[in-house]
C-alpha cells in the first residue's frame, strides 16, 4: 500500500517594476505617430482628436460609471425606517417544542396562563408543543396606524421546529421602549423536517420562520422632511467629488435651490418658497436629477472563501509578474519483512516503513503588465499565468505593496 502527502508551497518572486510613471504627454492612441519627428503625423494621414491623460479625464470619459439617479445614491436626511424586536410563543408545535431544560418558555408560558386568570406553578408545567422565540420587523419610514409589516420569528431555546407553529400575540418594542406594533399568525418556514424510526429528514432551516404581513403597526415615527428652508441629501457611500457633482447636477437643473456638498457625505438644498407648498414634488424632481457618481478603485479580498471583487476603475503601472510552483510530495511506502522460516515461536511480520520524497518544480511563467487605466489588460496578463483565486491574491498584495497598483486593498 502506498500513502501519499502533497505539500503545496508558493514562490511568488518579487514584482520588478521595469519602466517609469506614464508620461503626461497626450496620448493620440494612432499608429501613424510611431516614428515621427516630435510626434508630427505622416503626410496624408489624418490625425486623430487628442484625448487627455488620464488623471484629467473625468469618470464619464473613462467608462467609470453610468448615469444614475439621485435616489438611487442618497436618502433625504431624517428619512429612516426602525427595527422593531418582541419575545413571544409559538404554540401548536406537534411535539418539536422546547424542553423542560427552557426554563424561560416555562416561566413565559405560566405568565400568559396568569393573564387568562389560570394560575399554575412551573412545576406543573409540561411542554412538548411550544417555542420561546424572538420577534424581529423593520417598521419603514412613513407607516402609518393600521399598516402592515413583515416580520421574523426566529427560535430561542432547544426548538427542533417550528413548522406548523402560530405566534401569539406579541408586542413589538423600539429602541426607546415604546411599542410601535403587535404581531400575531401563522409560521411560514420554507421547509420541514420529519423523523420516524431513527431516520429524519429536512429541508432548509426551521428554526426560523415568517409571517407575511403579520404584524399591525400601533403608532407611526415622526419624520421631519424640512426644517421651513433647507433640506438635506445623505449619501449612501460618502465621497468628496461624488457628493460635488450631485450638487452642479441640482444647481444646473433646478437653479433656485442653491444646492451645495457640505461634506462628503451631505449634500444641503434650500427649498424654493414657491416649492413649500408642494414639498413632495419638488423632494422628487430632485431625486430624479442624474449624474455620474465618482467610485475610489477597490479591490475587497475575501481569504476564507478565495474570492475577489475588483472596480473597473484600477490604475496600474508598467512591470513584470513572475508566478512558479514547487509540489513538495513525500510517499510512505510500509515494507513487511516475515519472521525467519522454522523456527519454533516466530513472531510477527515486521512493518518497515520506507519513504521517498519528491519535488516537483513548475515552470515559471512571466507576464508583462503595461500601464492602463482598465481593468481588462490585467485579468489578461493574470489569466495568462493560469494562477488560482487564492494564488491571485497574493500577486495583488504584492502589486500593492511594489507600487504598482494604485487601488486600495480591503480583505475580509
Amino acid at each position: 500500500m502506498v500513502h501519499s502527502t502533497t505539500i503545496g508551497l508558493t514562490l511568488l518572486p518579487s514584482v520588478l517594476v521595469l519602466a517609469a510613471a506614464p508620461c503626461a504627454a497626450l496620448d493620440t492612441g494612432d499608429a501613424s505617430y510611431a516614428g515621427t519627428p516630435k510626434g508630427r503625423p505622416v503626410p496624408g494621414s489624418v490625425a486623430p482628436a487628442p484625448r487627455l491623460p488620464l488623471a484629467r479625464r473625468g469618470a464619464a470619459e473613462d467608462g467609470q460609471a453610468g448615469i444614475i439617479r439621485i435616489k438611487n445614491l442618497a436618502d433625504w436626511q431624517g428619512v429612516r425606517g426602525n427595527q422593531l424586536v418582541g419575545y413571544g410563543l409559538v404554540v401548536g408545535l406537534e411535539g418539536t417544542g422546547d424542553g423542560q431544560n427552557s426554563q424561560f418558555t416555562i416561566q413565559a408560558t405560566v405568565n400568559m396562563l396568569r393573564r387568562f386568570r389560570i394560575n399554575v406553578t412551573p412545576a406543573q408545567v409540561q411542554l412538548k408543543n411550544v417555542a420561546a422565540v424572538m420577534v424581529t420587523a423593520d417598521l419603514p419610514a412613513f407607516a402609518h396606524a393600521n399598516s402592515q409589516i413583515d416580520v421574523t420569528v426566529s427560535s430561542m431555546g432547544d426548538a427542533k421546529s417550528l413548522q406548523g407553529g402560530t405566534l401569539i400575540q406579541t408586542p413589538l418594542l423600539a429602541a426607546n421602549g415604546e411599542v410601535y406594533a403587535v404581531a400575531q399568525g401563522a409560521l411560514s418556514i420554507g421547509g420541514f423536517n420529519f423523523s420516524q424510526g431513527g431516520s429524519s429528514v429536512q429541508k432548509n432551516h426551521v428554526a426560523v420562520g415568517r409571517i407575511p404581513k403579520g404584524a399591525y403597526v400601533e403608532q407611526e415615527v415622526p419624520t421631519t422632511l424640512t426644517d421651513g428652508g433647507t433640506t438635506s441629501l445623505t449619501l449612501r457611500q460618502p465621497d468628496f467629488t461624488t457628493a460635488s457633482r450631485i450638487a452642479d447636477a441640482i444647481r444646473r437643473e433646478l437653479p433656485a435651490t442653491g444646492a451645495r456638498a457640505t461634506d462628503a457625505g451631505t449634500v444641503s438644498l434650500i427649498v424654493p418658497a414657491d416649492q413649500a407648498p408642494n414639498l413632495v414634488a419638488f423632494l422628487s424632481r430632485v431625486e430624479n436629477v442624474t449624474v455620474t457618481p465618482d467610485n475610489p478603485a477597490r479591490i475587497v479580498v475575501n481569504e476564507r472563501t478565495g474570492t475577489i471583487v475588483m472596480s473597473g476603475d484600477v490604475n496600474l503601472a508598467p512591470g513584470v509578474i513572475a508566478h512558479g510552483n514547487i509540489n513538495i510530495r513525500v510517499e510512505n511506502t510500509p515494507i513487511v519483512v516475515p519472521s525467519p522460516s522454522f523456527t519454533k515461536n516466530p513472531t510477527a511480520p515486521l512493518v518497515v516503513p520506507q519513504k521517498d520524497t519528491k519535488v516537483e518544480e513548475k515552470p515559471s511563467q512571466l507576464a508583462v503588465v503595461p500601464a492602463t487605466s482598465t481593468l481588462d489588460q490585467l485579468v489578461r496578463a493574470l489569466n495568462a499565468l493560469g494562477v488560482t483565486p487564492r494564488d491571485l491574491i497574493s500577486i495583488l498584495q504584492a502589486m500593492h505593496a511594489k507600487g504598482m497598483i494604485y487601488a486600495e486593498i480591503e480583505i475580509q
